[in-house]
């Protein structure tokens, strides 16, 4: 059985998607990379937005892409760090 991710890996995933793509990921792509359905995503993405871990972006055509914060890049590094501290203990 496929052991269901939890909250903090969901919004690991979301934020590791942006970064991993310069920085700059369109709301469609960021959606199939985050693989949740449309409605999870979409209350991923606003707590996100609330949290001031992303940030909307819209172009010069209007086209909105969503980049990290500082407050972002910092999760995806201390979470790196608890990651790796519960792989050398094999937790």
């Amino acid at each position: 059985m496929v052991k269901k991710r939890e909250r903090l890996e969901v919004i690991f995933d979301i934020l590791k998607a942006i970064r991993d793509n310069n920085n700059s990921l369109r709301p469609t792509k960021l959606l199939f990379a985050s693989n949740l359905s449309p409605q999870m995503f979409k209350e991923y993405l606003k707590e996100l937005l609330e949290k001031e871990f992303v940030e909307k972006i819209l172009d010069n055509k209007k086209t909105k892409f969503y980049s990290l914060t500082d407050k972002g890049f910092k999760f995806i590094e201390k979470y790196s760090i608890v990651l790796n501290f519960i792989d050398d203990f094999g937790l």
